[in-house]
């Protein structure tokens, strides 16, 4: 993160807007993905996740907040670098 000139949230107590960014990222995924699976190992979890986002949440599902586009359209007609997250 410093590389990048990042900052940590590490979430204020108290202060519910904190997490706001990210709550309906996380309400999508046990959604649209975990809620009903059961996991044989915590890597077959991991695997699970990484190929929602990547090959879905990030490349196919429309979102909203960015005009009903994936992150990933959004970023080509932005012209992001692939890095960057369209969230911040």
């Amino acid at each position: 993160m410093e590389e990048y000139g990042m900052i940590p949230n590490m979430c204020r107590k108290g202060d519910c807007w904190d997490n706001a960014v990210i709550e309906p990222f996380f309400r999508s995924l046990k959604s649209e993905r975990t809620n009903h699976r059961r996991y044989s190992t915590r890597e077959a979890a991991k695997q699970d996740v990484i190929h929602y986002i990547e090959m879905f949440y990030n490349s196919r599902r429309l979102h909203s907040y960015l005009v009903y586009v994936s992150p990933v359209q959004y970023g080509k007609k932005a012209r992001l670098p692939n890095w960057v997250s369209v969230f911040t």
